[in-house]
């Protein structure tokens, strides 16, 4: 953890150098990735310079509790060393909760995918509402959301949908929607109330800053074709959308969203680079064994998560047991309890696993 903080630390005070370098200042793509990552880093930066800084007055205030002779320094030393305590396990406490989600939890863009799985048009309609609700979380929390591509289909759901995520604490926060998601409910299609269970898969990475990911064209294979709708009739006649085959992981996206190919190829970019970091990321986690194993934010998306129990009204996420019974709110938009227990779970087990290394 503590080392952890100290390379935040460092590589926030490489930035505000770079920040006033002239060779800096004078790219503006550089300039402009510089500035997000500073940005991104600043609150726990800020928070841990804090955090130092208490633990050398306290240990200041000790050392004068010991040498000095005078029994009211002594006593006043005493009184202060209660009070930078209690900041600083406040400090912590909020120090754990900026940490939690890895090297990777303060990013403030994501790629989130949803897929429909077993359940047919059902499950592409459980897709549908899990993009509504997540939309919706999103417009509270003021995060900003773009569709990256999406499949719909004939009724409407959505065999997959690709969005892009922004916003302060995005990642944090979506990083535990990664995972199989189970609906139990009777299907709009269902003309004898009988309840059916489908489900679908939510995929949540962290979306890497350029310089993270050099991606060069001899890296990927590139494919356009012509952009297609439900049924497979086609949306324009023009080779629009495209396709990128990442040659050493083999990595396929692709995306028809826009009806300018620069665009579609941008964003295909944007998913490539995330699905890329991704893969080393997961890749690094597996050489690292069990670590971080019992915390709920590990990200394996072949588990399943969640259900959401429409005719008890229930939701349940099976990694900590949590039953609340307001899906009805929860699938509208109103995701933060959820979020806050994770979050709380996750905090609660990095705190008991750093006892007594503050």
């Amino acid at each position: 953890m503590r080392d952890l903080l100290e390379t935040k630390l460092a590589r926030f005070e490489q930035l505000e150098k770079d920040l006033v370098d002239p060779e800096v200042l004078t790219n503006s793509d550089r300039l402009a990735q510089t500035a997000r990552e500073h940005g991104g880093l600043a609150r726990l930066a800020g928070k841990y310079r804090r955090f130092k800084e208490l633990v050398d007055q306290i240990s200041d205030a000790r050392e004068m509790v010991e040498t000095s002779g005078d029994i009211e320094m002594r006593e006043l030393a005493e009184a202060e060393i209660e009070t930078l305590r209690e900041e600083r396990e406040e400090l912590w406490d909020e120090l754990l909760g900026l940490t939690i989600g890895g090297d990777d939890a303060n990013r403030t863009r994501c790629i989130m995918e949803i897929r429909a799985g077993t359940g047919g048009d059902e499950a592409a309609l459980f897709a549908r509402d899990l993009y509504e609700m997540y939309k919706h979380h999103a417009e509270a929390k003021k995060w900003k959301v773009e569709i990256m591509d999406h499949a719909a289909t004939e009724l409407g759901g959505f065999s997959r949908i690709i969005l892009g995520m922004e916003g302060e604490g995005v990642y944090r926060e979506l990083a535990y929607e990664s995972g199989g998601h189970r609906v139990q409910r009777v299907p709009e299609t269902e003309t004898q109330g009988r309840v059916h269970t489908s489900a679908a898969t939510v995929a949540v990475m962290p979306e890497p800053e350029d310089v993270e990911v050099e991606l060069k064209p001899d890296d990927y294979r590139l494919d356009k074709f012509c952009a297609s709708g439900p049924g497979g009739q086609h949306v324009n006649k023009t080779e629009s959308a495209v396709r990128l085959t990442h040659l050493e992981t083999g990595i396929v996206v692709q995306c028809q969203d826009e009806k300018s190919q620069h665009k579609n190829l941008a964003k295909a970019l944007r998913e490539l680079k995330s699905r890329i970091y991704d893969h080393r990321q997961q890749e690094e986690a597996r050489k690292r064994a069990d670590e971080r194993k019992s915390l709920v934010g590990s990200g394996d998306r072949s588990q399943r998560i969640r259900t959401y129990n429409f005719p008890q009204n229930r939701l349940t996420d099976h990694r900590i047991g949590l039953n609340l019974y307001k899906l009805d709110q929860i699938i509208a938009g109103d995701l933060q309890p959820v979020t806050d227990a994770m979050i709380e779970y996750d905090r609660q087990q990095l705190r008991d696993s750093m006892e007594g290394l503050e």
